[in-house]
């Protein structure tokens, strides 16, 4: 029997892109960490551009604070960190408009 004097590797981080397709799928906000910013988004629809995955939401709030105003950003998935689904609902914002041309061929999952 080996015996290791080393620590546990760390336990790898849950993927990110199914927690984006649930919050999509069941409408509720996410937790995430994007360049060293606190947000909770309400992802509105996950797809692809330059062979790399990106979710369009809504920031509900950034370092617990709400926006000045209503927008949808473009976070690419890869810059996503410490993502969690919550049991905040949210509402599709009417700014969100699934037939533009940038998710034209490129939309793996969007609202309802």
């Amino acid at each position: 029997m080996f015996l290791s004097h080393e620590a546990d590797p760390p336990a790898a981080p849950a993927p990110i892109t199914p927690m984006v397709l649930e919050g999509i799928v069941r409408q509720k906000c996410l937790a995430a960490t994007y360049n060293r910013t606190a947000m909770i988004l309400a992802p509105h629809i996950l797809y692809t551009r330059h062979d790399a995955l990106h979710v369009d939401a809504v920031v509900v709030s950034k370092e617990g604070l709400p926006p000045r105003e209503e927008k949808i950003g473009t976070f690419k998935l890869d810059g996503l960190k410490d993502v969690a689904v919550l049991e905040q609902a949210f509402v599709p914002s009417a700014l969100f408009d699934p037939g533009l041309d940038k998710y034209r061929g490129e939309t793996l999952m969007a609202v309802a």
